[in-house]
């Protein structure tokens, strides 16, 4: 799109204007048109959301976790900020008093889990290319562990069973089928109800 515009503004920058119908003055925006194009294009980098490959990975520090499964990363080597979904798992929605929605059970006890886990902490965070409103989806290790696998083994996630891919999907199952034999966090419920769920519920009122 920004591309086009671009191209555009050359076009009209070439064109000859007619200021007056008696007096007809030619002259040209080259110069002027270029310096908005280029400084247009710089504005375009700087509010454009990073955007990561498939497969990329970084390290960066945790500066905000949103909930239990969105956090926001500072990449180490000075890029800008992003938000990050850990992929394969969906945790228990907390409130959003801004927008008048009520969370679910294990909602904030998730988010405060994972604060404790990497809140703060330089992490290494590899994306898979996929973004769910406007957040990168990724996976994020601290130290060689897997932060999203344990979130389920702690008992405040899902397998995120409709978005698993292999290799993770027999291990992150796995995982949750041990927390809830154990009956860890959320799986102190007897039939908690899933994220995926509870939206939908939320979007028909």
């Amino acid at each position: 799109m920004i591309p086009l515009f671009f191209v555009a503004l050359s076009v009209i920058g070439e064109r000859k204007v007619d200021l007056c119908p008696l007096v007809r003055v030619s002259f040209t925006m080259r110069y002027s048109v270029r310096i908005l194009a280029l400084l247009l294009g710089l504005l375009a980098l700087i509010f454009t959301p990073a955007a990561y490959a498939n497969g990329k990975t970084l390290t960066g520090k945790v500066m905000q976790v949103k909930d239990g499964d969105t956090v926001v990363i500072s990449p180490e080597d000075g890029g800008q900020f992003f938000v990050c979904r850990l992929y394969g798992i969906d945790a228990p929605e907390t409130a959003h008093l801004r927008f008048g929605k009520g969370g679910q059970r294990f909602g904030e006890e998730a988010s405060r889990e994972l604060k404790r886990l990497i809140l703060g902490q330089t992490v290494e965070v590899t994306t898979t290319g996929q973004k769910t409103y406007k957040r990168e989806v990724c996976l994020i290790k601290k130290d060689g562990q897997d932060i999203n696998l344990e979130m389920i083994k702690r008992g405040y996630a899902w397998a995120y069973r409709q978005h698993l891919k292999r290799p993770y999907t027999s291990e992150y199952i796995e995982a949750e089928n041990e927390a809830r034999s154990k009956r860890l966090g959320l799986w102190k419920d007897n039939n908690p109800s899933p994220p995926w769920e509870f939206r939908k519920q939320q979007r028909g009122k």
